[in-house]
């Protein structure tokens, strides 16, 4: 019975934590309890880039996942044609809750 138990309690933490290693391992950095990282995407110019467009994506608890984090929503957004740069951001909090956003910078 105490191993049926011990087994139960070692998928229940795979369960909860697995949001938050399926965000972050994009991250430059990941923390086990806490993540919040910004880490570039791509880039193809640093000049003329007058919009910003965000798109973003979230988990809760590893089992439901919903959004569109993806350049071509963050730029439609924000009615970007010339993409300039990419960042991406990504924040997990105990594998309850991910997030993760794209930021496009363009004109």
């Amino acid at each position: 019975m105490k191993k049926i138990r011990n087994l139960v309690l070692m998928g229940t933490v795979a369960i909860l934590f697995s949001s938050c290693f399926a965000m972050s391992r994009r991250a430059p950095l990941t923390g086990f309890l806490y993540t919040s990282t910004k880490s570039p995407g791509f880039v193809t110019s640093n000049a003329g880039a007058t919009k910003v467009g965000t798109a973003e994506a979230m988990s809760i608890l590893g089992l439901v996942a919903t959004g569109d984090a993806s350049i071509d929503a963050a730029a439609k957004a924000a009615g970007i044609s010339k993409i300039h740069h990419v960042d991406e951001e990504c924040t997990a909090i105990l594998g309850i809750i991910a997030k993760y956003k794209i930021h496009v910078y363009g004109e």
